[in-house]
This record gives C-alpha cells, structure tokens and sequence, in this order.
C-alpha cells in the first residue's frame, strides 16, 4: 500500500468528510499547506532526476473544474473526478507531457459535487449516456487509498440512466467485485507485452495479475473492454504484441470473450518525456526514434504514417484471427 512521504494540501480540504478521513489516516506523514493542488512552486523547481522522489509525494485538494468535455470513442463525456496522476511511472505517461514533472498523485475531497453533476446530466439526457471518470487517473490504484471507486459505484447504482466507465492498469480489485453495480460499471483493463511492462511502465501490475482481474470481474457482471496501450514500436514490437494477443486469447475466459471490446492506441510521446527520462532513467530503454516517429506538434511525437499503417493492418489482423468474435471500438 502507498505511504506517502509528505503531503501536500489546501487547506479547505478539511471542510470536506474525505479531507477528514485523509488527515486522519496519514496524521503521522509530514504536511504541507499549499495555496493551489496545480501550482506548487517548489515541485516545479525540482530537477528531472528527482522525478521518482516527487511521486513518493501526496497532494490532497477541492478540484474546482467540472467542465465535462465530449468524447466520441468509448464514452460520451470525459468527467473531471477524484484523482489526477499516479503513483507509478510509465515512460509515456502523457500527464507527464501535460504537467512536465507533476503527475504525481493529486487527491481531490469534494467527490459529492463531482458525482452529483453527473447523476444530473445523466438522468436529464434523452438518451443513455457513458461517462469517463479515469481519464487522467487510475480509480483502482486510488480506491486503495480512499474507497472513493467503492463510494462512486454505490452511489450511482441507483441513478436511473447512464453508466461509468474508467481504464486501469492495476489488479487491486477486490473491493469492487461484491458490490451490487447493476451492470452500470465499464472497467477496461489496458494490457502490453511483459517486455513492454517490464521496462517501460514501473510500479504497474504485471500482465498475468491483469488478466485474472480481468476475469475476476467479468465473472461478477462487471462489463470488461480491454485496451492494447500504448502500442510501442520497439525492434521486435511485431512479435511481441502477437505474443500478447495469443496469451490474452489462451488466458481470458470465456465468459469475458464474448462480451469484451477491444482499444488499441498507438504510443504518442514528447520532447518533454524524452528529457525526463534521460534523466529520472538513465539506464532504460530509448522510446523516441527519429528512423519511425515525427513531430506532432507542440513538443509531441507520433509514428509516421506509413509505420502506424503498417501495425494497424497487422494487429486487425491478428485480432480477427485470434478475437473473430470482439469488435475493436477504435485503432489511433
């Protein structure tokens, strides 16, 4: 379990029962009183090579945006929620592109708000609407740490229209599996290649830990989407993700293969990325290469065309070969 080692706070938190709870829990860890969860100063001023130390850090704040912001592959909403950040470290975070080294795991305490607002919007809409609450964090790492994901989904059971949906890449789900979640719930676990977690993604679940997950959850009537992601184009990426594709089709069981949908995302990275990780991982593998990848613009590399084709047309491939019977929502 997590034990930060500062926290770092706004000082409003306490008027909040989550802000209670989490002064209570970690009464003994040094705090912090910040000014702003998205501006301390002294994070920013800290070195590249320290970027490890800062994720060691906890910041707890009342999260003031609330702008639902459309989407159109798995959800109809990206929803502001409980946690931005992480306390693990994948090489191509993008929250690390977005935040230069502040993707540490931030805390927000006024979840009735947030939740409420959804309910709303929800139950107002004339049709069914998904709503994403872990674009930009992972609610299965942070209910070990808060409940919050326990709270959200007995919380909205009873709401009359609308489902949730979240990504992860942890397999803490035992929390979760007994709640009664009305098929409300979308849970899509995002999988690569133990080579690829091994060396890119630290702090992470293992594969093998993800797909019992998987199938834990499925087993209890969780809705289960499965994303191959970020699909990184390293020397032998070819056989690798074949590799991953036949384990998932050998691992999986059969009750979750015949409901679950597929997302494949092909790895963007950064200028931003680049620098950090030469530094905080001196000894890890390169991920930009200027032979395959171009500017994207604003600092960000994507694959070139011609290379990003070619992997689509061999995984559609092997995914009908080995998933005849799964749809692939989307390939980016």
């Amino acid at each position: 379990m997590f034990k930060p080692k500062a926290i770092y706070y706004e000082k409003d938190i306490i008027n909040y029962e989550l802000g209670k709870e989490l002064m209570k829990k970690y009464e003994e860890v040094p705090k912090i009183e910040i000014e702003n969860h998205n501006n301390i100063e002294e994070m920013r001023k800290k070195s590249n090579k320290e970027f490890m130390e800062m994720k060691k850090n906890l910041i707890i704040g009342v999260r003031k945006t609330h702008k639902f912001v459309e989407n159109h592959k798995t959800s109809d909403y990206l929803v502001p929620y409980t946690s931005s950040g992480c306390t693990a470290a994948c090489m191509y975070c993008y929250l690390v592109c977005n935040y230069n080294k502040c993707s540490y795991l931030r805390l927000f305490v006024n979840r009735e708000q947030m939740l409420e607002k959804i309910i709303k919007t929800a139950n107002e809409a004339d049709r069914e609407l998904t709503f994403e609450i872990g674009s930009n964090s992972d609610l299965i790492l942070e209910n070990s740490i808060t409940r919050n994901l326990v709270w959200t989904i007995e919380n909205f059971k009873e709401c009359k229209k609308g489902k949730l949906t979240f990504p992860t890449k942890f397999d803490m789900v035992d929390d979760i599996l007994e709640l009664d979640h009305k098929g409300k719930i979308i849970v899509r676990m995002s999988v690569n290649p133990d080579y690829i977690i091994n060396r890119v993604e630290f702090g992470i679940s293992r594969l093998d830990e993800r797909i019992e997950a998987i199938n834990k959850l499925g087993e209890v009537g969780y809705k289960v989407g499965i994303l191959i992601a970020p699909v990184i184009m390293v020397e032998n990426w070819k056989e690798l993700y074949l590799e991953l594709i036949k384990k998932l089709e050998s691992k999986i069981s059969n009750k979750v293969k015949k409901e679950a949908s597929f997302e494949i995302i092909f790895m963007t990275y950064s200028f931003v990325h680049t620098k950090i990780n030469e530094e905080a991982f001196p000894n890890s593998i390169k991920l930009y290469n200027k032979e395959i990848m171009k500017g994207g613009g604003r600092g960000k590399y994507r694959y070139k065309e011609e290379y990003r084709k070619e992997g689509e047309i061999f995984l559609k491939e092997q995914m009908k070969k080995y998933f005849p019977n799964n749809n692939i929502e989307y390939i980016v």
